[in-house]
């Protein structure tokens, strides 16, 4: 009896610690916007739906930070994330992370987390958007291209700038990772 116990206690070992580990796509340490903060991506946002977006402030896309923080507000507490990273891969980002954040905070009402900026493409790209990029077989063409990641980690999907936050199949997508 004492062997059968340890055996199947052998056995199942792997499907546990499987189920603990951290996704791949959130074994990172970021830096909060304008701010000295890390964060430990899987400790914060493991098993949370996540919607990760380059963000700029002077694009003509920029006014999708409303969607965006409206998106977040309706579903953040159904375990959804909106993560904001700034690029200046397409020339349209500020140096100076304040008046990023001032843009955010007071002209769109952001409250969703935002990040220190970042390459989203080329050799240069971050880990993270590399990772992204491989998953999703895609890069950012442009400022505020969009990566749905499910509640496991999974790319759902990418979507392209021109997709608004407010279009019905994108939230439809965002409503079915949640429901995963």
């Amino acid at each position: 009896m004492k062997k059968l116990l340890l055996l199947t206690a052998l056995l199942l070992t792997p499907l546990f610690a499987s189920a603990n580990e951290c996704p791949d796509v959130l074994k990172f340490m970021k830096r909060k916007l304008n701010s000295q903060d890390t964060v430990n991506m899987c400790s914060e946002y493991k098993g949370k739906t996540l919607l990760i977006v380059n963000t700029a402030s002077y694009c003509g896309f920029t006014p999708q930070f409303e969607g965006l923080e409206s998106l977040y507000s309706q579903y953040k507490d159904q375990g959804f994330v909106v993560l904001g990273f700034p690029s200046h891969d397409f020339n349209q980002e500020d140096k100076d992370e304040g008046k990023t954040a001032e843009l955010c905070e007071l002209t769109y009402g952001v409250k969703f987390p935002m990040f220190e900026a970042i390459a989203v493409r080329g050799d240069d790209a971050d880990p993270l958007y590399r990772m992204l990029a491989k998953k999703s077989g895609t890069t950012p063409k442009w400022n505020f291209y969009k990566y749905l990641v499910d509640k496991n980690g999974n790319v759902v999907d990418a979507y392209s700038s021109r997709t608004k936050p407010t279009d019905k199949d994108f939230v439809k997508d965002i409503e079915k990772a949640l429901a995963i």
